[in-house]
C-alpha cells in the first residue's frame, strides 16, 4: 500500500507514535443496487473502497478519487451515512494509526469495475444478499448506506 507522502514526512519526525488521521469510505451502488467492493492486497479482505484525503482535499472529493483510482468506477457522493472513530491499528513496521472515518453513499455513474492499482487484488459488484465474507464494520457501513436513517454517529467512548 502506498503511504501518502505527507504521512511519510510526518513519520520522519514522529517515528512510530500514534497518528490520528482522516479517512473516507465509499459505499458505491450501481443502478441494480449492487455494492462495489475491493479485495485488499495487504490482507486479502473484502471491503468498501476507502482512503486518506490529501491535505486540504474535501472528504467527498477524496471518496470519488479513491473509487476511481482503486476500482476504475466513476461515482457521485449522495450523502454521508456514518461518522466514526476507528480502532487503533499497528502495522507490521510498528507504525500506529487511528482513523476518523466519514462514510459516503455514492452512486456509480460510469467506468468499469476493475483492479485499477496495486491496492486491490480483485474488484467487483455484489448483490446485498451475496456479499463475500467481511468484517462487521464493513457490513455496518453497507447497512447504513442502504437505510433511510439519518447520518449515524458513534456515541460510545473508544480507545
Amino acid at each position: 500500500m502506498p503511504t501518502p507522502e505527507f504521512i511519510t514526512e510526518i513519520r520522519a519526525s514522529a517515528g512510530h507514535q500514534l497518528l490520528w488521521l482522516p479517512g473516507v469510505s465509499a459505499v458505491v451502488l450501481d443502478d441494480e443496487g449492487r455494492v462495489l467492493l475491493g479485495q485488499r492486497a495487504d490482507n486479502h479482505e473484502w471491503c468498501v473502497i476507502s482512503g486518506i484525503p490529501d491535505p486540504g482535499e474535501q472528504p467527498a472529493d477524496c471518496a470519488v478519487r479513491e473509487v476511481y483510482e482503486e476500482a476504475g468506477v466513476r461515482c457521485v457522493p449522495e450523502r454521508v451515512v456514518l461518522v466514526r472513530a476507528g480502532r487503533r491499528v499497528e502495522y507490521p513496521n510498528g507504525d500506529k494509526c487511528q482513523f476518523m472515518d466519514v462514510t459516503f453513499r455514492c452512486r456509480a455513474v460510469g467506468g468499469e469495475a476493475r483492479v485499477n492499482d496495486d491496492e486491490s487484488i480483485a474488484v467487483g459488484w455484489f448483490t446485498v444478499d451475496a456479499l463475500p465474507p467481511m468484517r462487521e464494520r464493513q457490513l455496518f457501513r453497507i447497512k447504513q448506506a442502504l437505510s433511510d436513517e439519518p447520518t449515524w454517529f458513534d456515541t460510545t467512548t473508544s480507545e
